[in-house]
């Protein structure tokens, strides 16, 4: 019989950092294993991931070879699958890589009808364990434990929403009404105030006019000079006309 694997101290994770679709309905992140298994692999080894329901995963065997690995397809009846086949040394310290891997998101494997492994989306919303398995051409040389539960996201069904407001729903009416409210009488106060503001001067244009026109009136009615005395001998001729005038 082989030697049973090696068990390393490493346990998967989802990353810690913030991360865009972390954690989905049908898919979840995982930290990528780098530097783990250097030391127990060869450059023909690969590397697997294991997931199972929580429940299940204590009753996982490793498969034997590449031909017993389970299938996606099988999830729901063998309650684990295995899938990511990667080549060991994708994961090695001096290797580039991303720094997560997606549990999940081939969403092609839903038409395959072929035994080959698949990465799917998780059916159901779990919860499940993971872990990684280094097997060479003679089965299983080493495997890290076993992950926490990891739970999927769950979609809120339509029936649950209620379509009336809350409590706190309508205080946030309330407020907003009364906002609302304060804004249209603070409005109508600046246009008064701009109104009365426009009208007065326009009072006092028309004053002005009108106090110009005025003096200007009494400019074209100059009263009539009175009548001057003509100088001696100017109007007659001969000058004793004027005299028994």
């Amino acid at each position: 019989l082989p030697s049973p694997p090696v068990r390393l101290p490493y346990v998967p994770h989802v990353p810690p950092m913030a991360l865009l679709g972390k954690v989905t309905a049908t898919t979840f992140a995982l930290e990528r294993p780098r530097c783990v298994f250097d030391g127990h692999a060869d450059a023909s080894d690969a590397v697997w991931l294991a997931v199972a329901f929580a429940n299940a995963s204590a009753t996982f065997r490793n498969p034997r070879s590449r031909a017993d690995v389970p299938p996606y397809k099988q999830l729901p009846t063998a309650r684990s699958y295995m899938t990511l086949e990667t080549a060991a040394a994708a994961y090695s310290c001096s290797a580039p890589s991303p720094p997560v891997l997606r549990v999940g998101g081939d969403t092609a494997c839903r038409d395959q009808g072929r035994q080959d492994p698949c990465n799917g989306p998780l059916p159901f919303p779990g919860p499940y364990r993971v872990k990684f398995l280094l097997m060479g051409c003679r089965g299983p040389k080493a495997e890290t434990r076993w992950s926490e539960p990891i739970l999927l996201r769950r979609a809120v069904s339509p029936g649950t929403i209620d379509p009336a407001p809350t409590h706190r729903g309508s205080d946030v009416v309330v407020i907003a009404s009364i906002l609302a409210s304060l804004g249209a009488v603070l409005a109508t106060a600046v246009l008064g105030a701009l109104g009365a503001k426009v009208w007065d001067s326009l009072c006092h244009q028309d004053l002005g006019t009108d106090a110009f026109t005025r003096r200007s009136y009494r400019t074209h009615h100059i009263p009539p000079a009175l009548p001057q005395p003509l100088p001696p001998g100017c109007g007659c001729n001969p000058p004793g006309l004027c005299h028994s005038a």
